[in-house]
């Protein structure tokens, strides 16, 4: 049996969804050797997840001869520079979303998401992707894009019904939304580099930009972004204070509300919507009207489930799905959430291609392209105008 051994830069939610499905990966040993964070928090959590070696410094992790694999689940803000750093240092890389951003820069005035022109942001986050693909492509590591929507089972049936099919996608509409985050740093540009629609909606994005390159290639077509237009607001400062009991939403410099509307080269459409204001669960919603039938790809919520309790404090030590404020009256319960949203087949794949030398499915080109919409979408928004990316 291959094995792939790992180390990991974070120890957060996500380290937490990563670990869970390493520990499921079949046919290839993955092994997580080492984790890296700077609090004393890395020693708890590779302690619970028998992680035999911790490191405070992230170069002390590259170091490491015994690594193939470095998986980064850090803040957006230190994506760009760990990936460059990763690769130069021959270890294959996984990160998760987003792949680059803008974070801020000496002598921008602060808070950047109200003060930095977005057109500039554009031009500045895509100069530095071509810094960090340059370094990828020339490292000759590969770089494993963690889009966890693009594996998801819903997902992957809507790719063999496409490749089946052949029909044209005329128009897709996606949403990833909840009742927000409860980071402090989700609240401000320099951390995230944008609110709702780059933190959530990168997902409902890349899946629709990955399902039109799927459908590219069944018909043997060329098929493009041609322009973006946008919209986004701080709808939760509408909120007096004693209105923020169950949405979470209290943003310094980001938008806690955004909508993208592509268009695409063959003249088909897709809108894109994220906000931190909807209760009631996360919604990870896909619907797609074709040349032959329509698709709702429900990821969450789901009817696998469905409950109708009436005694919390009985349900206390129950999990049904991320972002619900309560277990009782009427719930959708998300079984294998990590399945059912991507999360084991994702790190499935990347293991595969360790092993093999294969591409993965959520690759460079769609983590790059990801970004360069997103941020034209912003430019979009803030000079309420058309963009051609």
């Amino acid at each position: 049996m291959p094995k792939v051994t790992v180390g990991l830069v974070g120890c957060g939610f996500v380290a937490e969804l990563h670990m869970y499905a390493y520990k499921r990966v079949y046919g290839i040993d993955a092994d997580v050797i080492a984790v890296t964070a700077r609090g004393d928090h890395v020693l708890e959590f590779a302690k619970k997840h028998k992680i035999r070696k911790t490191y405070r410094d992230f170069r002390d992790l590259l170091d490491d001869p015994e690594i193939d694999v470095i998986d980064v689940c850090t803040p957006p803000a230190l994506h760009a520079s760990m990936i460059v750093d990763a690769v130069r240092a021959g270890k294959h890389v996984i990160c998760e979303k987003p792949f680059a951003g803008y974070f801020g820069r000496p002598g921008d005035k602060t808070p950047i998401g109200r003060n930095v022109p977005k057109s500039l942001m554009y031009e500045r986050v895509l100069e530095e992707m071509e810094k960090t693909c340059a370094a990828i492509e020339s490292s000759g590591r590969l770089f494993m894009y963690a889009e966890d929507w693009i594996y998801a089972p819903a997902v992957t049936k809507i790719v063999e019904i496409l490749d089946s099919t052949k029909d044209k996608l005329l128009f897709m509409k996606a949403e990833e939304s909840h009742s927000g985050s409860h980071a402090a740093h989700a609240a401000q540009w320099s951390m995230t580099g944008g609110g709702s629609l780059i933190r959530m909606g990168c997902h409902p994005l890349s899946t629709v930009l990955y399902l039109k390159q799927v459908e590219a290639r069944a018909r043997g077509e060329r098929i493009a972004v041609s322009s973006v237009t946008a919209d986004t607001g701080n709808v939760a400062a509408c909120q007096p204070p004693q209105d923020h009991a169950y949405i979470k939403s209290n943003p310094v410099d980001v938008e806690d509300w955004g909508t993208l509307t592509l268009t695409f080269s063959d003249g088909t459409k897709s809108s894109i919507f994220s906000s931190d204001m909807i209760m009631g669960g996360v919604r990870n919603l896909i619907e797609l009207y074709t040349s032959g039938g329509s698709l709702f790809a429900n990821i969450t919520p789901n009817n696998h489930l469905m409950s109708y309790l009436t005694n919390e404090e009985k349900l206390a030590n129950v999990y049904f799905t991320e972002k619900v404020d309560r277990k009782t009256g009427w719930q959708f319960i998300c079984l294998e959430e990590e399945r059912t949203r991507g999360y084991l087949q994702e790190i499935q794949d990347f293991m595969e291609c360790v092993a093999s030398g294969r591409q993965p499915r959520a690759d460079l080109a769609l983590a790059r392209e990801t970004i360069k919409i997103q941020y034209a979408g912003y430019w979009s928004a803030d000079e309420g105008r058309r963009i051609t990316p």
